[in-house]
């Protein structure tokens, strides 16, 4: 039977994510890997991750690729830097760009060769922009950060798909599907603990991959959801 592999907030740590997939989850093209968001930023090749993934895409494999809130801050910074080159003579500042900016945005652009934005190719904010913001597959439901439980229709408040922290889970509302998300980065310890009891509503998989000189942190990881293995790569990027 395919495998089904689901891999957290990568952050710019391409040769983590290779070694994993390569060394680690080695999937064959039957097999889906759905990444939960958070390509760029922090890490120091923001540029090699998505080349990676736009990779195994074009190599035909079975690739669900969802939006993070770093691919929301990039669009968001790359749009507004598009609109202010339309008035040079007024000077517009690029507000999200200086907020982008220490949040990961400054390493994300020094992986492209730039410090401007304008430079950015275009193909690669078309790939953000079209990212999907959930899927759901089988029993499972997977997100970036997680869903406001606290109106009637979780699935309408997309700003909480990508940046809510705090939040509780009312099954009934997902179909009692249990949530695999990311954004918050949590122990190790934390992850296997949820994994590996059924009855928990959540799996929290965001290690903080590029938090390599926090103990229990440092990792990326990827569950696979039929047989809920974990597999456990160390950071090889942060040196």
């Amino acid at each position: 039977m395919p495998k089904q592999w689901v891999i957290p907030d990568i952050h710019g740590c391409v040769r983590t994510l290779r070694a994993l997939i390569e060394q680690l989850v080695i999937p064959a093209k039957e097999d889906t890997l759905y990444f939960l968001g958070d390509f760029v930023d922090r890490g120091p090749d923001s540029k090699g991750v998505l080349d990676y993934v736009m990779g195994l895409e074009d190599q035909g494999y079975n690739i669900v690729a969802l939006k993070g809130n770093h691919e929301e801050f990039f669009i968001k910074a790359w749009e507004e830097e598009q609109q202010a080159r339309g008035f040079l003579f007024l000077k517009k500042t690029n507000k999200s760009k200086a907020q982008w900016m220490p949040h990961g945005g400054r390493e994300a652009l020094e992986s492209f060769g730039t410090t401007e934005l304008s430079k950015i190719p275009t193909h690669y904010i078309e790939w953000m922009r079209k990212l999907p913001l959930y899927h759901i597959t089988g029993n499972f439901l997977l997100v970036h950060a997680g869903l406001n439980f606290n109106i009637e229709d979780p699935f309408q408040d997309t700003h909480s798909m990508l940046w809510i922290k705090d939040y509780r889970i009312i099954p009934s509302k997902i179909e009692n599907r249990r949530l695999i998300h990311g954004h918050v980065p949590v122990s190790l310890d934390f992850i296997d603990i949820a994994v590996n009891s059924p009855g928990y509503p959540f799996v929290d998989l965001d290690n903080g991959c590029y938090m390599v000189n926090r103990p229990g942190y440092g990792n990326l990881p990827a569950l696979e959801l039929q047989s809920m293995e974990l597999k456990v790569q160390p950071n090889l990027d942060m040196d």
